[in-house]
């Protein structure tokens, strides 16, 4: 559309007040003058429709109703403040829908202004940015009022219906500071991804709950139950408290597994840094082993050793978790690097945090929920845009990020794969559903 009014000329007096310095944006721009010129032509041409004759029509006279001049109507848009003259007919019949009644922004405004909150910038950063790039000035109740309508779209998301199967579940949490009466306390916000039976990923929920324990993690597993979640095959945390007793009660055939990479991390935490490289070649052995008696004759030889003798710690770590931490040793190489750990949402963790490092702390954790939510649909908005703009590129040329969150297909995974795995390290049960897809059915409890 642009390139043909380009062609046809009609922007040529555009461009030439543009080359005579004549302001684009602001409040006395071009683009102000055009949107107002753009949105007075609609009303005009509404009140025209709902009139049935055109201004200046000989004839208006033989019909009921008629044009009764202009009110002055001033509205917040994306190029600043925008100074209206509404058309009004004599009845007060006249209802327009190009700019409503009462209404005094635009819908393009409010989207902008959710866009520079799923940013991390807060209700003030939003004010002043507003005032000083746009001459537009909303008071703080204005910009939190139209922050807050996207909540009951994040109770909607929080609830919706799952999928019955899940074979890898990932928990993982981020911490964000919350007010909680007087005090400001760090909470976690712990964010599940499931992967389907294609290994799409998909965030199921948000839950934000400063201690942990089992009675949370079983709240946890009966919400994701009673919104359809029958069966999981695999859920991947880092060692949660009480989270492997609440999966076991909710899903009785799901394993447990212990991340790794979180695992590792826990036993460095006493090793000196000068002794750190050594022992993680030491603990290689444990955790790429072929079997589980492979794993536990490493354990063994690395608590023997010089090293294994001067960090017991990191022994104890490993033997602490070591029911969590073998499961995925029954399963090829190929899926392991699927289950072993829950780094395939730190890159969407990673993304959260630059946002909610600039907030300080939330008011409450439905405003923690809110930014989180509006964040991860940023997130991927942002990949959505570069993506649509290198479509029809060589696959050498293209640099924009796969999908980060929905329709994200997890690395290594391939439902042949899957099947075959469970055909040999599953109870016949739990083979026979996954390979018929067929959800399991026990009641709710």
């Amino acid at each position: 559309m642009a390139n043909e009014l380009i062609a046809s000329g009609a922007l040529d007096e555009v461009f030439a007040r543009i080359d005579a310095g004549e302001p684009v944006g602001g409040q006395d721009g071009l683009l102000n003058s055009l949107l107002k010129a753009t949105l007075e032509r609609g009303l005009n041409a509404e009140l025209t429709e709902h009139l049935g004759y055109e201004a200046g029509d000989r004839d208006a006279a033989s019909f009921p109703n008629s044009r009764n001049g202009y009110a002055a109507k001033t509205v917040a848009t994306e190029v600043g403040d925008v100074a209206l003259s509404v058309p009004r007919d004599r009845d007060g019949t006249f209802t327009p829908m190009l700019v409503r009644k009462g209404q005094r922004r635009l819908d393009g405004l409010d989207a902008m202004i959710v866009s520079l909150y799923a940013g991390g910038m807060t209700i003030r950063d939003i004010a002043h940015h507003l005032a000083s790039t746009i001459g537009t000035e909303l008071s703080h109740e204005t910009i939190s009022k139209i922050t807050e309508e996207v909540a009951d779209e994040v109770a909607r998301w929080q609830t919706r219906d799952l999928e019955a199967l899940y074979p890898v579940i990932y928990l993982d949490a981020i911490i964000v500071k919350v007010r909680d009466g007087g005090h400001v306390r760090n909470k976690a916000a712990h964010i599940a991804v499931g992967v389907d039976m294609d290994g799409i990923k998909h965030v199921l929920g948000i839950w934000i709950q400063q201690t942990e324990g089992a009675s949370f993690w079983a709240v946890v597993c009966a919400e994701l139950r009673n919104r359809g979640v029958q069966d999981v095959l695999i859920v991947c945390c880092d060692g949660l408290t009480g989270f492997a007793e609440a999966v076991e009660a909710t899903w009785p055939l799901a394993t447990v597994q212990t991340c790794v990479v979180h695992l590792i991390r826990a036993s460095m935490r006493f090793v000196s840094y000068s002794d750190r490289q050594a022992v993680v070649r030491m603990l290689k052995p444990i955790y790429q082993a072929p079997t589980e008696q492979a794993a536990v004759d490493a354990l063994d030889a690395f608590a023997d050793s010089e090293l294994g003798r001067k960090y017991p710690s990191a022994v104890k770590t490993f033997r602490d978790a070591w029911e969590r931490f073998t499961p995925f040793l029954a399963f090829p190489p190929e899926l392991r690097r699927v289950i072993y750990t829950t780094n395939s949402i730190e890159s969407l963790n990673y993304q959260l945090r630059k946002v909610t490092k600039n907030r300080g702390h939330f008011p409450n954790d439905q405003a923690a929920m809110k930014l989180l939510w509006l964040a991860i649909a940023n997130i991927e908005d942002k990949r959505a845009r570069d993506r649509a703009k290198e479509r029809g590129l060589p696959a050498a040329q293209r640099r924009a990020g796969g999908r980060l969150v929905e329709g994200a297909v997890t690395t290594n995974w391939k439902r042949e794969r899957l099947h075959s795995s469970i055909g040999y390290t599953a109870p016949i049960e739990h083979e026979e559903r996954y390979r018929l897809n067929v959800p399991s059915t026990p009641e709710v409890a």
